[in-house]
Parts: C-alpha cells; sequence; structure tokens
C-alpha cells in the first residue's frame, strides 16, 4: 500500500466523475482540495459524510477549497447519489481503483468479524501547490467540515 502522507506532493491523478468528464488535480492548480475516499455510494457512513460536506459547502468554498469525492461506484451509481442527496460537488468513478491505490486506500477491511479488502475512508486536503496538507484517517462522518477546519486552524 502506497501511503500519501502529510507533506508529500498529491499524486497528479485524473479520472472520470459522474458525467465522464475527466477531472485531473492539475485542473484545480492554486486553490485547496479536500479528496475524500469513501467506500460505496448510499450506505449510512457515506451518506452521513457526503450530506455534511454538502450542507457546508458553501462555506467550504468560501474558504477557498473545492470538494472532490472518489469511490470505485460507477458513473451511473455516482448520478443516482447525487441527484438523491443534491450533491453539489463531483464524484470520481475510479472503478479501475487508478485514483485510490495512487493514494493508498485500498487495502484490508474488519466489518463484523469478516476480514475483505475494501477502500478505506480517508481525507486529504491538498494545498495550491499540490502539496498534501492533512490527512484524516478516523473521518468523522457526521462533523467533518468542522474537523477538516479546525485541524486547519481555519475559522
Amino acid at each position: 500500500m502506497n501511503k500519501i502522507n502529510e507533506g508529500d506532493k498529491a499524486p497528479a491523478f485524473q479520472g472520470k466523475d459522474q458525467n465522464g468528464n475527466t477531472i485531473k488535480l492539475a485542473d484545480f492548480s492554486g486553490k485547496k482540495v479536500v479528496l475524500y475516499f469513501y467506500p460505496k455510494d448510499d450506505t449510512p457512513g457515506c451518506t452521513t459524510e457526503a450530506c455534511n460536506l454538502r450542507d457546508n459547502y458553501q462555506l467550504l468554498q468560501d474558504k477557498g477549497f473545492e470538494i472532490i469525492g472518489v469511490s470505485a461506484d460507477t458513473e451511473a451509481k455516482h448520478q443516482k447519489f447525487i441527484a438523491k442527496y443534491d450533491l453539489p460537488f463531483p464524484l470520481i468513478a475510479d472503478t479501475d481503483k487508478a485514483v485510490i491505490n495512487a493514494f493508498g486506500v485500498w487495502g484490508e477491511k474488519k466489518f463484523m468479524g469478516k476480514v475483505y479488502d475494501g477502500i478505506h475512508r480517508v481525507t486529504y486536503v491538498i494545498g495550491e501547490d499540490g502539496t498534501v496538507l492533512k490527512r484524516f484517517d478516523k473521518v468523522k462522518t457526521k462533523a467533518h467540515t468542522e474537523q477538516i477546519l479546525e485541524a486547519l486552524d481555519i475559522n
């Protein structure tokens, strides 16, 4: 697992969003990016996290952040998830796990006594210069925006 840490240069990723548009980190040069990885569309924790970011989207934008979600779901599943919860930010359909693997968030997980491979819920805050400012391994799904702003000391 190729774990990307704080202070590292973020991988120059690109992926297709819910509408088939290519999203590249280079497109966000000069902006701060909240790049959040989550296991699956329309599941309780993932929905809670997405809705927290949605509810605080304007606040995050006002503070200079762009938000991009990433999971291995298809473009069609992302479209349904976005429509159902009125999400204002793009979701990368990383079905080949290129972005997921580039950031090292795929690996062994445990749930209800079962061990399996899956996407870890990890968020990266990438600075204007492409450097990772913050990595969150313990995401507070109900208060993720607050967690991000507090960790970066932005109020």
